[in-house]
């Protein structure tokens, strides 16, 4: 462990910064701080127009701003603005095209949504929805099962997790659905009704979305046969089993074609061993139901179909058709036939969700799917930790809209990729760290000051994906320097996240959750930058910080 002896405080740093632009002057001029904007911040396409609109914005002293220049406090506020954060702010909007098909984006997406807690005895609640859609989320679950008096109710079938009414969920979803984001919902329905309280379902649905219901196919469309997002901008589309289109029997009388009634989840469970089943037998599996005609009738471009094999859809799916996966066969479809994922997701949506022996409701990696261009990768919400921390990083991008476009790599159809493949025949980017200090990291409740260090994550493709920690600072949550090089080479970074964690050294080989930040690699700004902390629900520890530098 190393005690400070450089800078007392990020104060300190900025200072020395701001002398060595100023060159002997009283203030810093314009002209000076679009030298330090090119050379230091590498915007090279900044002006002096622009350098004057931060003096305008940061500088509050009447006699500099008249003079065209800054003084200390009107840089520092400038360093520690939004215009200075690590995430490029030009990305907190839409910037991204929304006229591709659906399945060209990632998209944020709810595991067993409606729960608090876990999938045994956690309580089922309507805020869980509403906390969901406001980090943007656009696919949520709807567990719908029989309930008295004809109300189907929503909640982790066989198990001691509370219930709550269908069509309270569906107001919900319809009174927040477009709060934070214009671009179209998915209600994945795991449908274990019997045929009655399935056309209360139906009812509800139309009767209370109203408008806001997609029940029918667009007449007019950005690409061919799937849709884009701006197609659907606050619309709510319904993913479901479909009945098959009636057709004639050799005796020319109508008959409805069979249907596979297993449900879209547990129905890949076959490739957990025996003793894993045994253990954690899921209890969504309910015994077959018919599907009911207006329920199917809402189903437009995202009708669930079982998976065979990547062969099997690429000859028989069509584009309208998607299926669901749990992760156990996700991870060795991944390993073993990468490239093929790649291209099934060019053309189908794809959902993970979570493996059944998962009762905790923890959470897989997200990242291993994203790599092959999986676009609903599903996941427990209201259980924290790294994986909803890189989800929060993912979909921060593009305004937090819910939907991210995916990256070139994974939409060629001339070049075939596998994330799994270690060589790609690209030059390697190079990022250049430096962590410089932290600032007002929280101090836990016994109120000893933190042992802090920082570690840095590259998550990304197997080969890309890495970790560095800087040494660890003793006593000191206020301003802990640790002025640390970090080199990382990286293969894929479109792909990649970055995350900051802040840990408190608790013993040799121990350490604890202090604060960190997710972001896309391509949303990182370069030059001075600062870090705004977030705590493990991924509220904001302001003014918790790091101040690091970035090339």
């Amino acid at each position: 462990m190393k005690k400070n002896k450089a800078p007392s405080s990020r104060r300190a740093e900025i200072q020395h910064l701001y002398q060595s632009y100023v060159c002997g002057q009283t203030t810093l001029p314009a002209c000076a701080l679009l030298r330090f904007l090119h050379k230091e911040q590498m915007e090279l396409t900044a002006t002096e127009e622009a350098a004057e609109s931060l003096i305008d914005r940061y500088e509050i002293e009447e006699t500099a701003r008249e003079s065209r220049s800054m003084t200390f406090e009107g840089f520092l506020r400038y360093m520690e603005s939004k215009d200075c954060c690590v995430f490029n702010q030009a990305y907190t909007s839409v910037y991204q095209d929304m006229d591709q098909p659906l399945t060209s984006y990632f998209i944020s997406s709810s595991h067993n949504t409606y729960l608090t807690g876990d999938q045994l005895v956690g309580k089922s609640r309507l805020d869980a929805y509403v906390c969901a859609l406001r980090k943007g989320c656009r696919c949520l679950e709807i567990d719908c099962w029989d309930g008295p008096d004809m109300e189907p109710v929503v909640y982790h079938g066989y198990t001691l997790t509370t219930k709550i009414l269908f069509k309270d969920v569906i107001s919900t979803v319809g009174q927040h659905a477009f709060e934070v984001s214009a671009y179209p919902v998915i209600l994945s329905l795991e449908n274990h009704c019997s045929q009655e309280q399935q056309e209360v379902m139906a009812q509800y649905l139309i009767s209370i979305l109203g408008d806001k219901l997609l029940r029918a196919p667009l007449d007019h469309q950005t690409n061919g046969d799937f849709p884009s997002p701006n197609d659907l901008k606050y619309k709510i589309l319904i993913k479901n089993k479909k009945l098959k289109i009636r057709t004639e029997d050799a005796a020319g009388t109508e008959a409805e074609e069979s249907v596979d009634e297993g449900e879209d989840e547990d129905e890949d469970e076959e490739d957990e061993d025996l003793q894993t089943k045994a253990k954690f037998w899921s209890p969504r599996k309910a015994g077959p139901k018919a599907k009911v005609k207006a329920l199917s009738d809402l189903v437009i471009y995202t009708r669930s179909v079982k998976f065979i094999s990547f062969s099997h859809s690429r000859d028989n799916q069509n584009h309208y058709e998607n299926t669901s996966m749990a992760e156990k066969k996700a991870h060795k479809l991944a390993k073993a036939s990468g490239a093929d994922f790649v291209q099934h997701n060019q053309r189908f949506l794809i959902r993970i969700y979570p493996a059944a022996y998962r009762m905790s409701s923890s959470n897989y990696n997200p990242q291993e799917f994203w790599n092959v261009g999986s676009q609903l990768v599903a996941l427990n919400f209201q259980s924290l930790g790294l994986a909803m921390d890189l989800n929060d990083g993912r979909f921060q991008d593009n305004g937090g809209c819910g939907y991210v476009l995916k990256p070139a790599v994974l939409m060629s159809s001339q070049r075939s990729f596998d994330p799994a493949c270690s060589q790609h025949s690209r030059k390697p980017t190079h990022l250049l760290l430096k962590v410089i200090s932290g600032s007002n990291l929280p101090v836990p409740r016994s109120g000893k000051a933190l042992d802090p260090f920082v570690r840095v994550e590259i998550h990304g493709i197997a080969s890309d994906s890495q970790r560095k920690n800087t040494h660890t600072v003793k006593g000191n949550s206020l301003s802990p320097y640790w002025d640390t090089d970090m080199n990382f080479k990286i293969s894929v970074p479109e792909l990649c996240l970055i995350r900051f964690c802040v840990r408190e050294q608790t013993g040799f080989l121990s350490s604890d959750f202090v604060g960190q930040y997710t972001l896309p690699f391509t949303s990182l700004k370069k030059g001075y930058r600062w870090v705004p902390l977030r705590s493990r629900d991924g509220c904001s520890l302001d003014p918790a910080s790091l101040f690091v530098w970035c090339s």
